[in-house]
């Protein structure tokens, strides 16, 4: 460690005022403490937010859910709205990390972790995002659990987020506050992929604040759930995963949300999958013809080929489980 100023914010236009400043914000401090034990991160100061009133899950007037930045893992996935809305939510967290993180760990914290990429947190490794400018490692070492979707020339680490592989299904919205106001960004466009800039991970701006994660209001009745695959069964990142969220009506699927994650270096939509879905009525032969296009665009590297295929299988098991079959 090395030494740095900590500050504990009592409302968020404190908050805002601090971060303006340079300043870190830090709730759970599950991620930004490992990297800074690990000096992959030495922020000057920690702007602790825990204090702040950003809790609560609410069911939006249409029939959506807002969740605050500051709800606790655990608390999200336990709260009977987000399980009967949306229980792909409550299964991505559920199957992320161990119980004793998920009750530190926050939403807002969560969906702001930065990559697991062993090279990223070796300091004496070339990683554009924690260097930029230094290189990639991972292109000709060790690659088994990169990124195949979404990649460039400068990283393919994978994002390590469960919960938001279903946050990017769902089409959530981040809700932000800064210096200029409050404003919203589709999740789709708030976690950014690297080109030729990776160490810019998000679209936040100098000072901004997450305070909730909106899911909308989509069609009733909705089925979903996610199903994480990954090398043992506790406390292991995703060799790849499947949100899936369907709406089926007179034997019909009308809506289809699907997303992927462990396999690209944001969490993955498949619009084209969902296209392929909706219209159409479920079954065996749907799935598995929806399912081969979840890869579409893949560059897999020296050895994590695999990912190819074992993505399309887990996409294809995920449609049977939420949508049945015939």
């Amino acid at each position: 460690m090395y030494p740095f100023a900590f500050a504990k914010a009592t409302d968020t236009r404190e908050a805002l005022d601090a971060g303006r400043g340079g300043g870190r914000y830090i709730a759970g401090g599950t991620t930004l403490v490992d990297l800074m034990r690990e000096t992959v991160e030495r922020p000057e100061t920690l702007i602790d937010i825990s204090g702040l009133p950003l809790r609560g899950v609410t069911v939006t007037e249409r029939g959506g859910l807002r969740i605050g930045a500051l709800v606790r893992m655990a608390e999200a996935a336990a709260h009977p709205k987000v399980r009967s809305l949306f229980p792909v939510i409550s299964e991505a967290l559920e199957l992320s990390a161990s119980a004793q993180l998920r009750n530190m760990a926050t939403i807002g914290g969560n969906i702001m972790q930065r990559t697991r990429c062993s090279y990223f947190r070796d300091v004496t490794a070339d990683c554009n995002k924690r260097e930029p400018g230094s290189g990639c490692a991972a292109l000709e070492g060790h690659n088994r659990t990169h990124a195949i979707l979404g990649t460039s020339d400068a990283c393919v680490a994978t994002h390590p987020s469960d919960v938001a592989v279903a946050f990017a299904a769902l089409e959530a919205n981040v809700h932000l506050l800064g210096p200029a106001g409050e404003r919203r960004v589709p999740f789709a466009d708030f976690l950014l992929r690297p080109g030729s800039t990776p160490n810019r991970e998000q679209a936040l701006r100098k000072g901004e604040l997450i305070t909730a994660v909106e899911i909308p209001a989509l069609p009733r009745p909705l089925k979903s759930g996610y199903l994480k695959v990954r090398d043992r069964q506790s406390y292991e990142f995703a060799l790849t995963s499947a949100a899936v969220a369907l709406h089926v009506r007179r034997g019909v699927i009308q809506t289809a949300k699907v997303a992927a994650g462990g396999v690209g270096t944001v969490p993955w939509k498949l619009p084209v999958v969902e296209q392929h879905l909706v219209g159409e009525r479920p079954s065996d032969a749907l799935w598995s013809s929806a399912a081969a296009h979840a890869a579409n665009g893949a560059r897999p590297l020296a050895h994590n080929r695999f990912k190819t295929e074992l993505l399309k299988r887990t996409v294809e098991r995920q449609l049977r489980i939420v949508g049945g079959t015939k």
